[in-house]
């Protein structure tokens, strides 16, 4: 690199060493002999070279001879050769022989230390690309559908599929404006075919996740109608989906053929998906044996869970037991091929290994063995659970068939999770004691089944009410596994029913401990707190749980009910709403909206929410009750009547919605209707005094001649009232005084005689007609259920010339009768 680098000599300086080197070359003779260049030159070309007299200078000259670094006149070898290292021309010629360091001193005089070159100034600047030619057009264009095809993989993968979409259709638009620009300025062997192929692949894909098949469909025939694709017939499994999704399954069967016919047999694991797919549409259309076929095929090339599920549910189908037992057989020999625990236990103290194991405890990898084995242990669990009350003559049989199966495999840990479903169907058939039997045999086992199992037999007798069961196994659970929230939550009910809320608040707190997600101990914990009246600690509870379980309708009426206790009716109405979100046809949600709208005074969303409750559920009274009472308020009786009308129907026993149907008929001014209404109660309710006293004052103002009839009736009925009110009376006071201490002296025997023969006058003889004693008028007053009725608007109806008898009749504050 140094070879072009040339060191400045000093121009004014003799060197202090210069002359002790230089002599004639001519003169140097002794080695000529050895020169092996020289003896070769002087045997082959002396004879052709130009004969050259060397100029030799005198030995006495004044100034010395230069060396090759920088003599100033040109040295000639013997046979007339330039010296090397010599200066011809004013251009220093390299030397052969002996490297050269690279500078001279006469040529580079004047100039200065410069290695880098930085005397020559910057560099020209980069000849500029000719943006205008054809091919750099094209170029930046396939830059630009590219960059598209990427941004609509993005945008799918982020969940955006109407950009996606977009962006797909905009790269289709710019690639085929790209291939009619390489068709003008090339053959047609230039195209880019894997431009286009992702292009259109990308296409349909967005097309299919957007859910518009048709264009799907058009995007793959294109690419798969194109033989100069190579790959394109696998596509038709694309197609196949999309049949499938369709419910076209005849079509998707075929495009799945036709794509596995295309597929060689080294793509093993491909082939086996689309026989897969294949087997599930065959289950779809119902035909099970040709589905069996295509899993027997799987199960016996490469066998995998879901194939194996799949092949028992078809025989199940079927109904075909044996075939049933061999497919679940298949199923847990399939190889989990996941690690065991045993990996992630360090074999000794070491530091570094302890490190490494946690930090692959829990990496992505430990997780999808995670999931892989909690699916395997799903799909045994549940084939067990189909095929056991079918492969034997009971069901106990069948699920100790495949106990048994299940501990010859190395899933044995599910052996006692089976148990324990067996314990679960018993309950669901009603049979309780087989149930209590199958859980009880797990008292011995170990203690995390142990705790399972006492667990559920807690909760069980808790149930049914036997609290000292309950609570013996809910104190087995916990002894058992004392980090078992579920058992703790179990004993923390049973403390709970027996009323020692703050004991159950705390064993609720050690299940949270224990797992931080059990809801159940958290809902529980609320309501303890509840009991406890420490309303901001259950609020904060319900809360913390409205957080975890987002729809909980139970979680939401829980807070709407602990606002209501804090007496914050609009915090309450709109937990309340979001409640309504989630339960929307809950008419006692709806029926509570509309109270406290109604204590708010808010009457017309109080009739929405009423109205909306009765909708849903016709048969509140209290619903009912309120809307009535609405519409005779806004003046709207008419309306009233339907709602006393079905309130009548739920309680037929009750006079009192019947009489509110007839007084909605009078204020009306349906005259006859609630006549005919009152003749109705009085033959149902003939005691009625109310009714009684309702037609005769219909009866005379129509002027019709059954009052009398009515007037008779009302006396006899309120004599018998006030018969019935004297006996009671009596009764109460005998009883009062035969409780009395003291002597019974002349003036209390007066006094008894007195009270004994003012009774007897009162009675009727035993030989006389039932008449009143005494010239007594008859009481027709009586009080309208409704209320007092409101002044009407004049009209130009008949006016009413005859007086109200009842005008200044003072009404009670209730208005609605007992």
């Amino acid at each position: 690199m140094m070879q072009n680098v040339h060191l400045a000599p000093e121009a004014d300086e003799d060197d202090l060493y210069s002359g002790f080197n230089d002599y004639n070359p001519t003169f140097d003779t002794e080695d000529l002999e050895n020169d092996v260049a020289f003896q070769q030159a002087a045997r082959t070309s002396h004879g052709r070279r130009p004969s050259v007299t060397a100029k030799i200078p005198g030995t006495s000259a004044s100034r010395p001879l230069a060396t090759g670094f920088g003599s100033k006149a040109t040295l000639t070898s013997s046979m007339g050769r330039p010296m090397t290292g010599a200066i011809q021309d004013g251009v220093a010629r390299p030397m052969t022989a002996v490297h050269a360091a690279g500078y001279t001193k006469a040529a580079m005089r004047g100039s200065s230390f410069d290695p880098l070159g930085q005397a020559r100034g910057p560099a020209p600047p980069l000849e500029m690309k000719n943006s205008d030619s054809s091919e750099e057009k094209i170029r930046q264009l396939e830059k630009k559908v590219n960059e598209l095809v990427e941004e609509s993989c993005i945008a799918n993968s982020c969940g955006d599929l109407k950009l996606a979409l977009e962006k797909a259709k905009e790269a289709g638009r710019k690639e085929r404006v790209l291939v009619r620009q390489r068709e003008q300025i090339a053959t047609p062997e230039n195209i880019n075919l894997d431009l286009t192929y992702s292009v259109l692949f990308n296409l349909a894909s967005q097309y299919a996740a957007n859910e518009m098949y048709a264009e799907a469909l058009n995007t793959y025939q294109v690419i798969v109608k194109n033989k100069m694709f190579s790959n394109g017939g696998r596509l038709k499994v694309n197609m196949g989906n999309i049949y499938l999704k369709q419910r076209n399954y005849s079509k998707a069967i075929k495009f799945y053929r036709m794509a596995l016919d295309q597929i060689p047999s080294v793509h093993k694991e491909m082939r086996i998906k689309i026989m897969q797919n294949i087997g599930v549409a065959f289950i779809k259309t119902g035909q099970y044996i040709d589905a069996i076929s295509s899993f027997e095929h799987i199960m016996s090339m490469s066998p995998n869970l879901k194939a194996g599920f799949n092949l028992i549910l078809c025989y199940f189908a079927v109904g075909n037991s044996e075939q049933m037992k061999k497919a679940f057989q298949k199923l847990i020999a399939v190889p989990l091929e996941v690690d065991y625990d045993d990996k992630y236990i360090s074999p000794n103290d070491d530091p570094h290994t302890n490190l490494l194991i946690e930090a692959i405890k829990n990496d992505s990898l430990r997780q999808i063995e995670r999931e892989r084995k909690s699916m395997a242990e799903e799909y045994i669990m549940t084939a067990a659970k189909l095929i056991a009350p079918v492969i034997e003559t009971s069901f106990a049989v069948g699920y100790d068939w495949c106990v048994e199966v299940v501990k010859a495999s190395h899933y044995v840990e599910l052996a006692n999770d089976l148990e324990i479903n067996k314990a679960t169907t018993y309950l669901r058939q009603q049979e309780f004691n087989q149930a209590l039997e199958t859980l009880k045999m797990f008292e011995k086992k170990d203690s995390r089944v142990k705790s399972a199992a006492a667990t559920n037999l807690s909760f069980l007798y808790y149930l049914e009410n036997e609290l000292a069961q309950a609570t013996n196994y809910a104190d087995l659970a916990v002894n058992s596994d004392r980090y078992n929230p579920a058992a703790l939550t179990n004993k923390g009910n049973t403390v709970f029913a027996n009323g020692d809320y703050e004991k159950a608040a705390e064993f609720y707190k050690e299940a949270l401990r224990n797992d931080s997600s059990c809801t159940e101990a958290l809902y529980n914990l609320g309501l303890a707190y509840k009991k406890l009246n420490r309303i901001d600690e259950a609020l904060d509870c319900f809360l913390k749980l409205h957080a975890i379980l987002r729809n909980s309708a139970q979680v939401l009426h829980q807070i709407a009910s602990i606002y209501e206790v804090m007496e914050d009716p609009n915090q309450a109405i709109e937990w309340l709403l979001q409640l309504i979100s989630v339960v929307p046809t809950d008419p006692h949600v709806l029926s509570k909206i509309g109270k406290l709208y109604d204590n708010e005074g808010d009457k017309s969303q109080a009739f929405h929410y009423y109205y909306e409750s009765y909708r849903y559920f016709p048969s509140n009274i209290e619903v009912i009750e309120w809307l009535g009472a609405y519409y005779i308020d806004t003046q709207f009786c008419e309306k009233a009547i339907e709602y006393f009308e079905r309130a009548a129907l739920i309680l037929p026993t009750q006079v009192k919605w019947q009489l509110m149907v007839a007084s909605c008929y009078r204020r009306s001014g349906n005259y006859q209707k609630a006549l005919e209404k009152y003749k109705v109660i009085h033959r149902k309710f003939p005691e009625n005094v109310e009714c009684l006293r309702f037609l005769v004052r219909l009866c005379t103002d129509m002027g019709l001649k059954e009052v009398q009839e009515y007037m008779t009736k009302l006396k006899k009925v309120e004599k018998l009232k006030e018969i019935r009110e004297q006996r009671i009376k009596s009764g109460r006071d005998g009883s009062a005084r035969s409780r009395r201490e003291g002597n019974a002296g002349g003036d209390s025997g007066s006094t008894k005689g007195e009270r004994l023969s003012a009774k007897l006058k009162a009675l009727p003889g035993t030989s006389e007609p039932y008449e009143s004693s005494g010239t007594k008028e008859i009481d027709a007053s009586y009080i309208d259920p409704l209320g007092p009725q409101a002044e009407r608007p004049k009209t130009a109806a008949r006016k009413r010339t005859e007086e109200d008898d009842f005008a200044d009749e003072e009404l009670g504050e209730d208005l609605l009768p007992e």
